[in-house]
Parts: C-alpha cells; structure tokens; sequence
C-alpha cells in the first residue's frame, strides 16, 4: 500500500524540477567502492573494472526509480524536511535503504561474475 501511495506522489510530482539533496547523487556503494575491492584469480585489473563498472551501471539501474521517488518526496516537502526532524528522518532512511539495496545488487552481480571482495 506504501509503495501505491509514494506512486502516485511521484507521478503527481513528476513536474518538479529535480533538487539537490545531501548523499544524491548516490555514492559508490560501502564495502565495494571501487573496483579494487573486489578480486579474482586470473582476472587482470581492466576486467576487474569492465566487470565492476557493469555490476554499478546494474545497481543503479534497478535503483533509478527509488532514487527518483525519493527526490520528489523531498523536493515537495522541502520546508518539512528543514523544520520537521521526523521527515528528516524519513528521508535518511529512504537514502540508507537505497544505498544498501545498491550494495546487494552489486555484491550479488560481482559473485554471480565470480568475483569476491579482496583482501
């Protein structure tokens, strides 16, 4: 029911203009910010990339729509999010939710590409 509600506020929103908020655009995800954290055996350094580069654009992808929601929440409810710290609330644990569900993608992508975290 949630996710019908925060809908259909995005596509009343879907006019707005797109506001500059604190941790968007989103950060390479913790535990693989780059492709460095990631290894495997016989794997050069540019397939390490290639393959990291694809599992973010991968990540990204399945989170744009969330991101997107997420910034038109906040843009609409601009003045609560300054004086109200139950919407300032909200807002850091929609951010915290996307960055982890980022970091599942790319983790399960990187593995799936038989690839583990170096060491």
């Amino acid at each position: 029911m949630r996710r019908i509600v925060v809908l259909a506020v995005a596509f009343a929103l879907a006019g707005c203009g797109s506001v500059n908020l604190p941790g968007w655009p989103k950060p390479p995800p913790p535990g693989g910010p780059s492709a460095s954290a990631w290894a495997k055996p016989g794997a050069d350094s540019a397939a390490v990339t290639t393959a990291y580069n694809d599992c973010l654009d991968l990540a990204d992808a399945a989170t744009d729509t969330d991101v997107a929601i997420d910034q038109d929440i906040a843009a609409s409810r601009g003045s609560d999010l300054q004086h109200s710290s139950f919407a300032g609330a909200q807002l850091r644990e929609a951010q915290q939710a996307s960055r982890e569900r980022i970091q599942t993608v790319l983790s399960s992508c990187m593995e799936r590409k038989g690839f583990i975290p170096a060491k």
